[in-house]
C-alpha cells in the first residue's frame, strides 16, 4: 500500500531534521472556532482512488463522507452506510445507505452512486487492494448495495474505514476531474478562492451537514509543512493550533502547555525479502536470521536514533493490539555472543557478503547497520538509490533497512505484513513454512476469539522464524493548543478530522 512508503519517508524526515528550541506563551479564551492544521505532506490527490491514506486524511475528510468510518479504537462504525450485515458464509456484505445526502454538484447519493464509487475505488491504483477480494458490487434497491466476495475478508470494513470508502459525485468520476477538484458531500466546502495549492487549503463548514456534530469547527485551514522546525515555529506564532510533531520538541511543547498525543505508527528495522535462500543462501537458514535479530539492540537504537519515541519490540502487530504479546519481546534479547554462535552453527562463522540499498532518508541508521552486521562478519556493500527509487528497488535486494506502517486491525496486519505480496514483501513464501501456512488457513476459517487466538499463534510463529528484524515501533506525535485534542489512530499517519475535537 502506498501509505507504507509515505510513512517511511515521513518517519525519517521527522528524525533527520533538528528541532527548534524557542519557547513562547500561548493565550486565548473561549472555544476554538477555527482549526489550523500543520501536516507534513501536501495532498496526494483529491481523487479517493488515487489518494494516499497516510497524510491525505485531513484533506479528504473535509470534503468527502465515507461509507464506513472508524472509532477511536479502530472499530468500523456507520457513516454513509448506516448498517451492514454479512451472509452466513461471509461472502456477501449487504450495506444499508443513508438517504437525503447530496454532493456539492447537486448529484444525489444513493445505491447507484455508491456502486459507481466502489467500482472506481476497486480500479484505483492505490485503493484497489482494499477490494482485492470483491468479485462484484450491485445495487439491491435505491438505498441498499451488496458486495460479493471470493473469500472471507476480515479486514475489508477496517480498510474501508481507514480511508478507502470516500464517496464522490458520480458525474465527477465519469468526467475524470476528481484528481484536481474534489466533489463530495463532506462536512466542509473547499474554498478554492482562498486556498493556495501546496501552501494552504481553506474549508468552510456546511451548516446542514448530516453529521455536523462530529465536526465542531467553523472552518479548517490545512498547511503542508515538511520541516518540523517550521511547523514548531508556526505553533509558537499562532499560525497553527494542531501540528504533526517532531518528538525532540516534546520538552518545548510541555513548557508551552500544549497537548501532546502519540501512538505507534511504524516498525523500524531490517526487512528480509529472501527467507528461503534463493537469492542469498545464508538467509534461508533460520539461525542466520535469528543471529541478526539477536545482534541488534532495538532499545538502544530507539533511544539514539528514534529519540525514545516508541516501543522497543520485535513484532509487527502494534503495541497494545490484541495480537501483540509482550512476552515475545525477550525472544531476541540483545546478545552478540549468542548471535555469533548461531552464525557459526549455521556454517557462517566468518560471515558472508551482502549488497543492500541505501538512500539519504535512511542514513540515520546506516552506521549502526554497518557496524553491527560487521561484528557478525557480514560485509555490506551499499547501493545508493534516490528516495524516489528506494521503494521501487529496495525489495529486489535480499534485505534492506525499512520503515513500514502498522495497522490497528489484527486481520489487516496478518494480510498486509505477513501473508500478501507487498512492495516491501514481494515474496511472502508462506507455503515454504508449514506451520505459518497452516495458521493462515486457520485464521481464514475462523472468526472472533477463536480467530484472535490463531493470530496470536501466528505472531509467535513469525517471531520464531525471524520473519524480519524489527528493532522498534516508532510513534507519530501531534501537538495541539489548549482547547483542541487529537486522537492518534495507528494506520493513519495523520488522523482524519473526526479525530480532531474540542477539548
Amino acid at each position: 500500500m502506498q501509505r507504507i512508503w509515505r510513512a517511511t519517508l515521513v518517519a525519517v524526515i521527522a528524525l533527520a531534521l533538528a528541532a527548534c528550541t524557542n519557547a513562547g506563551a500561548d493565550s486565548g479564551s473561549g472555544p476554538v472556532e477555527k482549526i489550523k492544521i500543520g501536516t507534513l505532506l501536501d495532498v496526494t490527490s483529491w481523487d479517493p482512488a488515487l489518494a494516499d491514506i497516510g497524510f491525505d486524511g485531513p484533506y479528504l475528510s473535509a470534503v468527502y463522507d465515507p461509507l464506513v468510518a472508524l472509532d477511536k479504537d479502530s472499530h468500523p462504525v456507520p457513516a454513509l452506510a448506516t448498517s451492514w450485515t454479512y451472509s452466513r458464509d461471509q461472502r456477501i456484505l449487504t450495506m444499508r445507505l443513508r438517504s437525503g445526502v447530496t454532493f456539492t454538484d447537486g448529484q444525489p447519493f444513493n445505491a447507484a452512486a455508491a456502486v459507481q464509487n466502489l467500482q472506481h475505488l476497486q480500479r484505483g491504483v492505490r485503493s484497489g487492494q482494499t477490494y482485492a477480494n470483491v468479485t462484484g458490487i450491485r445495487e439491491v434497491d435505491a438505498n441498499t448495495i451488496a458486495l460479493h466476495l471470493k473469500k472471507k475478508d476480515d479486514a475489508l470494513l477496517y480498510n474501508m474505514g481507514l480511508g478507502r470508502s470516500w464517496m464522490a459525485s458520480p458525474a465527477a468520476i465519469k468526467a475524470k476531474s476528481l484528481a484536481m477538484q474534489p466533489v463530495g458531500s463532506g462536512p466542509y466546502t473547499f474554498n478554492t478562492g482562498k486556498s493556495t495549492p501546496g501552501s494552504e487549503y481553506v474549508f468552510s463548514k456546511k451548516p446542514q451537514h448530516w453529521d455536523r456534530k462530529t465536526y465542531p469547527f467553523d472552518s479548517v485551514n490545512i498547511f503542508p509543512i515538511s520541516d518540523p522546525t517550521a511547523s514548531f515555529n508556526a505553533m509558537l506564532s499562532g499560525q497553527l493550533n494542531v501540528a504533526y510533531a517532531n518528538a525532540a520538541d516534546i520538552p518545548h511543547a510541555k513548557r508551552n502547555s500544549w497537548n501532546i498525543s502519540a501512538k505507534v505508527a511504524t516498525w523500524v528495522g531490517i526487512q528480509f525479502t529472501d527467507r528461503t535462500g534463493k537469492q542469498l543462501k545464508p538467509l534461508g537458514d533460520l539461525r542466520v536470521r535469528q543471529a541478526i535479530n539477536h545482534a541488534f539492540d532495538g532499545a538502544a537504537i530507539l533511544k539514539s536514533v528514534g529519540q525514545g519515541a516508541g516501543v522497543a519490540t520485535n513484532q509487527v502487530f502494534p503495541a497494545g493490539d490484541p495480537a501483540y504479546d509482550p512476552t515475545l519481546n525477550d525472544r531476541y534479547a540483545f546478545d552478540m555472543d549468542k548471535a555469533k554462535k548461531l552464525m557459526a552453527d549455521a556454517g557462517y562463522a566468518d560471515g558472508f557478503k551482502v549488497t543492500m540499498p541505501m538512500s539519504s532518508i535512511f542514513q540515520a541508521w546506516q552506521p549502526a547497520v554497518q557496524q553491527i552486521l560487521g561484528q557478525l562478519g557480514i560485509k555490506v556493500t551499499w547501493k545508493n538509490l534516490s528516495p524516489a527509487d528506494y521503494q521501487k528497488n529496495a525489495s529486489t535486494y535480499p534485505m534492506f533497512v525499512a520503515v513500514v506502517a502498522l495497522d490497528s486491525n489484527s486481520a489487516a496486519s496478518v494480510d498486509g505484513r505477513i501473508a500478501s505480496q507487498q512492495w516491501f514483501n514481494p515474496n511472502p513464501s508462506t507455503e515454504a513454512f508449514p506451520k505459518l501456512h497452516q495458521l493462515l488457513g486457520d485464521i481464514d476459517a475462523t472468526t472472533g476469539k477463536e480467530q484472535l487466538a490463531h493470530i496470536r499463534e501466528l505472531n509467535a510463529a513469525v517471531t520464531d522464524q525471524a520473519w524480519q528484524n524489527v528493532w522498534y515501533q516508532a510513534d507519530n506525535t501531534y501537538f495541539s493548543k489548549k482547547g483542541v485534542t487529537v486522537t492518534p489512530i495507528t494506520g493513519m499517519m495523520f488522523p482524519t478530522l473526526r479525530f480532531i475535537q474540542r477539548g
